[in-house]
């Protein structure tokens, strides 16, 4: 006697479909997987009545999953200058090299000031004076979710405006 499979209800209904669709795509198995359940655990953690076609936005919460971990992986890794020995330093030689750093910094310093000044603050002692998150905090009389929105808003503001510097 055959038997037959009950019918999939819900998002197990979508399940099979998903992972096709994006890995026809192109994308890695495992990344599709690993998208789809944080999707669906997602959805299930919700309020499911409010979403009213469970197919669409579960395809584009793995869209948004897929496109946040290319993201991630595409962004250079950055090293701060102080974590690298005396050898990995970028050799900047000639007389070029002077003038570089004097523009740059000209530019660090009129970002900066560009800056409301507890944006500023909190960049300036987090990344020159290395204080911790919680510590500035605690100096200004702040939440450390509020230093951490001030050095976030300085960290973009500085990439945008000194990005051209990069090598």
């Amino acid at each position: 006697m055959r038997r037959t499979r009950p019918a999939e209800h819900g998002w197990l209904a979508y399940y099979r479909e998903l992972l096709g669709t994006w890995q026809r795509k192109g994308h890695a198995a495992g990344d599709v997987e690993d998208t789809a359940h944080d999707a669906i655990a997602n959805l299930l953690e919700g309020d499911v009545s409010a979403i009213r076609n469970p197919r669409a936005y579960l395809h584009r919460s793995v869209y948004h999953g897929l496109a946040n971990q290319y993201h991630k992986r595409s962004r250079a890794a950055a090293i701060p200058l102080q974590d690298l020995d005396e050898g990995e330093h970028p050799a900047q030689d000639g007389p070029e090299a002077g003038a570089r750093t004097a523009q740059l910094s000209r530019a660090l310093r009129q970002a900066l000031d560009e800056l409301p000044e507890p944006c500023a603050a909190v960049f300036a002692w987090h990344r020159l004076e290395g204080w911790t998150v919680p510590e500035i905090a605690s100096h200004m009389g702040l939440s450390v979710s509020s230093v951490e929105k001030y050095l976030t808003r300085a960290m973009r503001h500085l990439h945008s405006r000194l990005h051209a510097y990069s090598p």
